[in-house]
């Protein structure tokens, strides 16, 4: 069994829209609605947990979406609060030693061959996996006054994206330690990365962007309008 936990308490204030991002319209569904879709289309995902902010009237109060149950619980000020909390709010049935997939509630390009080979490589490594993209630009360190002062060798270096796999028990001890000592990881391959653990990277379409900005929704319609093989 396989659920996928979906933080969606931010407010996304960068974007400047009355909405959070996550709730804006995308070719014809919301973003939200998009990024659910992405990871319970996979026969093996059984449902997922939505961490909202509190208060949240956006929410359209789905109960499922693509036949497959939705969960909410109330978020907190950080991703990582968030993730915690659904990751408490899981079923019962769903024990430590059960995979758990984390996706951004503002990345709806996910393709389902990407999250296919996630669960394949992931389930397969003992610590889990997360979708990632080598870095291809050239890379520069800026001074205090804005000036390129060098270039950073980029041959290891990748961006991590989402989905990120890892079992249910060992992700929240991770995150959980990381509250306890008061260290901000900005996602759970770093709250793994704090115990020695070193999660598989598993190259992923440099399209699955998450939204952003304006252009970044502009940027997302025009992927998604032209692959027939995304939900």
């Amino acid at each position: 069994m396989t659920w996928a936990v979906v933080p969606a308490a931010g407010r996304g204030t960068r974007f400047g829209a009355p909405l959070p991002k996550q709730y804006l319209a995308l070719a014809g569904r919301l973003v939200i609605e998009h990024s659910l879709r992405a990871v319970l289309d996979h026969p093996g995902v059984d449902g997922a947990v939505v961490a909202l902010a509190p208060g949240d009237d956006d929410w359209p109060g789905w109960r499922e979406v693509g036949g497959k149950p939705v969960l909410t619980c109330t978020g907190g000020a950080e991703r990582a609060d968030s993730v915690l909390a659904a990751l408490h709010a899981l079923p019962a049935s769903l024990d430590e030693q059960q995979w758990v997939l984390v996706h951004d509630a503002a990345r709806p390009c996910l393709h389902r061959d990407d999250l296919a080979r996630l669960l394949e490589l992931g389930q397969a490594d003992p610590v889990g996996a997360l979708l990632a993209a080598p870095v291809r630009d050239t890379l520069k360190r800026a001074d205090d006054q804005g000036h390129s002062q060098a270039t950073e060798p980029r041959e290891s270096l990748w961006r991590a994206l989402t989905p990120q796999l890892f079992r249910r028990g060992g992700l929240t001890r991770a995150l959980e330690a990381a509250r306890r000592a008061g260290a901000a990881v900005t996602d759970e391959a770093m709250a793994m990365e704090r115990l020695g653990l070193k999660p598989r990277l598993v190259e992923g379409r440099e399209d699955n962007l998450k939204i952003t900005t304006p252009a970044d929704l502009a940027l997302a319609e025009f992927i998604l309008s032209r692959s027939s093989e995304r939900t």
